[in-house]
């Protein structure tokens, strides 16, 4: 197992390299990058203050542009560009914004305890309702409690998640105005006690996490009944209970844990999401996360931090495949790492 693992992580430098290679790129391509915007509101104010701008002339000088092309590093060619910026990054430097003018990795640092609470609350409501909740729906397949629970999580999987938010808002808070409209903390959270902060992060914290969890929990929930029905009509179970087991013992025994499986190897591909979450969610709630931060990076071409942000979630993402695969070996004793 020793052996597979340095060989899974040695594995992360070159497709590490690769995803950043390639975002890279298009980012150095792609039109509207900081120069563009500086010449754009250039020539917004050179308008505004009575002044003529002729439509493509940039109202910088070459010396200006070849000064800005130097500080961005859009002087050099990208793979030397590359390099430069990789080599930072292994000094844990991930640059400054072209926008806020301040270190990535201090606006990361600032979204960071938001994004974690969210992303780690979701996976914990989620598994600890989709796996029993999963279990029941199995045990009592084609009953009137699988059928119903089944029209609800159907339903929720169907709706995208930024439109549950948008149903929870209008209903809950505009017209039964029980939540919030939005927001992590109330106005006055700074004057509240310790227990009076966790119950206003809480109280703000109930609508944003059900849309969260509309799409997942309806495929962990399906994921873990389909695998526990398979394992429910196979023929080590039909031997446990004919050797004197009881259909509880049986099914929790030598089912239950076979069915984990499915669910073990998307377990990585969660992780990746605890901390870049749902930015439309982020959006529609108006919480001050990774997932806003990113999206309003990328509208504004700051580049540096749509970067950064790449650097933390595709990491987390490679990972997270390795911490699946170790989950299915303790869930699976068959699996042999060689």
């Amino acid at each position: 197992m020793t052996a597979y693992l340095i060989r899974r992580i040695l594995l992360i430098i070159p497709t590490f390299i690769g995803i950043t290679l390639m975002v890279f790129v298009i980012t150095r391509f792609v039109p509207g990058g900081p120069i563009e915007r500086m010449i754009a509101e250039a020539q917004q104010a050179s308008v505004s203050k009575g002044g003529y701008s002729r439509m493509n002339e940039s109202p910088l000088s070459e010396t200006q542009l070849e000064q800005l092309k130097k500080y961005y590093g859009f002087d050099k060619p990208v793979i030397i560009s590359y390099g430069e910026w990789l080599g930072n990054i292994l000094v844990f430097d991930l640059g400054n914004s072209t926008r806020y003018y301040e270190p990535v990795w201090g606006l990361i640092k600032s979204k960071l305890p938001v994004s974690l609470f969210y992303g780690i609350m979701a996976m914990i409501i989620t598994y600890s309702v989709c796996i029993p909740l999963g279990v029941l729906k199995a045990v009592r397949h084609k009953m009137n409690i699988d059928n119903i629970t089944s029209i609800l999580v159907f339903i929720g999987y169907a709706i995208p998640n930024y439109v549950v938010a948008i149903i929870l808002l209008m209903i809950f808070s505009s017209w039964l105005d029980i939540f919030p409209l939005g927001g992590f903390t109330g106005n006055d959270f700074h004057e509240l006690t310790l227990w009076g902060k966790g119950k206003d992060i809480l109280y703000h914290a109930v609508l944003p996490l059900i849309a969260y969890m509309a799409g997942s929990f309806a495929v962990m929930t399906f994921m873990m009944k389909n695998s526990l029905l398979d394992y429910l009509a196979s023929d080590f179970m039909r031997t446990a209970i004919a050797k004197g087991l009881s259909y509880r013992e049986a099914v929790f025994r030598h089912a239950f844990r076979n069915s984990l499986i499915p669910l073990a190897t998307h377990f990585g591909n969660n992780i990746s999401l605890i901390l870049t979450g749902s930015y439309l969610i982020e959006k529609i709630f108006n919480i001050d996360g990774i997932g806003l931060l990113g999206l309003e990076s990328v509208i504004e071409r700051d580049y540096p931090v749509v970067l950064g942000i790449l650097v933390i979630s595709s990491l987390l993402f490679m990972i997270g495949n390795i911490l699946s695969d170790i989950c299915v070996a303790l869930v699976d004793p068959r699996v042999k790492f060689e």
